[in-house]
């Protein structure tokens, strides 16, 4: 791979004019696709475009943010860039953004909340033209956001539903999700589940709920209380998984018969797949386990985990998108309004740890 030269002399606008032979002028107003730019011939525009790319023209950002009085960043707040719901989060909104002038700045709040303040403050007097925020269950206050709003810095949220009338979120349709796990695991003649729920204050695990009563209700399906389990509202960071180790142990301690969990997200249903093994329970011939979310490992795990699959890089391009709209408009014009939520649609994505009830033989309940 040929290494760039870094001391090689920079081309400036005063080089693309002399090699297409037209004026600087003409030339800046091209290449910074100025509303002058419109009465330029397009012949002409296309021989400066040609000298731009034959000398491998670069346009010094820097002067033009100064000359602009605009930053050209937006910034992206994570609140845990360990938790791997994130990486194909980030990588929707840089796909999104690499075409654009516009520079991501990503800062880790490491589930602190003095430090998640602080990069609020950095990111405002550092004037970010945007802000993206991929909050994790475990911490985020909504208020902090809220007061971003009254600097006009159009602000989305990804993966959670904040439920703020102020601030824009994209996320997956947790109902539908919810709906189609719990179908899955009854289409294979599970009828005795688990079910390992998210915080019950966290909008996200209410609506999954409600999408998993919905399809039991339609199915004429009865859930058994003794066989429901509640993560707690506040918990340390990585406890997800010792969540679902926790609530699946106590389930087997009281002797609970079930032949599926259904866990609130992927890392919980990791923890209830080893409490299951340490139990000589093998999934899924003693018992069916489904996540949600679909993280890069589930796809690597023996056997795969089967899960709902959120959209994370799509749920990142989309966040990405409504920002570069808002700000080429330059209104709210064109662009949704603000409190809006925007629903993707899940999937449902089958691996080895669900199968049909009847291949579990007589094994243990």
């Amino acid at each position: 791979m040929k290494k760039p030269n870094l001391n090689r002399r920079r081309v400036t606008l005063t080089d693309v004019a002399r090699a297409s032979g037209f004026s600087p002028s003409t030339v800046s107003l091209v290449v910074n696709e100025a509303p002058l730019s419109r009465y330029i011939p397009a012949k002409t525009k296309q021989k400066v475009f040609d000298a731009v790319k034959r000398l491998g023209y670069r346009a010094d950002i820097f002067a033009r943010s100064l000359r602009s009085q605009k930053s050209l960043m937006i910034g992206v707040l994570v609140i845990d860039l360990a938790d791997p719901f994130c990486t194909l989060i980030l990588q929707g909104i840089e796909r999104k953004l690499l075409p654009t002038a516009y520079l991501p700045i990503v800062m880790d709040a490491h589930n602190q909340l003095h430090q998640l303040e602080r990069y609020l403050e950095m990111m405002v007097e550092r004037r970010v033209e945007g802000l993206i925020t991929v909050p994790n269950w475990l911490l985020f206050d909504i208020a902090l956001l809220e007061d971003i709003d009254d600097r006009q810095i159009p602000t989305v949220v990804v993966g959670r539903d904040l439920e703020s009338p102020t601030i824009n979120s994209v996320l997956v349709d947790n109902e539908a999700g919810g709906y189609a796990a719990l179908e899955h695991l009854y289409q294979l003649g599970h009828r005795d589940i688990a079910f390992l729920r998210g915080p019950r204050r966290m909008a996200d695990s209410r609506m999954r709920w409600k999408g998993i009563r919905g399809f039991a209700k339609d199915a004429g399906l009865k859930l058994n209380p003794a066989l429901i389990r509640d993560l707690p509202g506040t918990v340390e960071p990585g406890s997800v998984f010792d969540g679902g180790l926790r609530m699946t142990k106590e389930l087997l301690d009281a002797g609970e018969k079930f032949t599926a969990i259904l866990a609130f997200d992927d890392l919980t249903a990791y923890g209830a797949i080893r409490v299951l093994a340490e139990h000589g329970r093998s999934v899924p011939e003693s018992c069916s386990v489904i996540g949600f979310d679909d993280i890069p490992s589930a796809a690597l795990t023996t056997p795969g985990l089967t899960t709902i699959r959120q959209p994370m890089a799509e749920m990142g391009e989309y966040a990405a998108n409504y920002i570069l709209k808002h700000l080429e408009s330059g209104t709210e014009d064109g662009v949704q309004p603000y409190g809006d939520t925007h629903m993707i649609v899940p999937k449902l994505v089958v691996r080895g740890s669900t199968a049909p009830i009847a291949k579990r033989g007589r094994g243990k309940k």
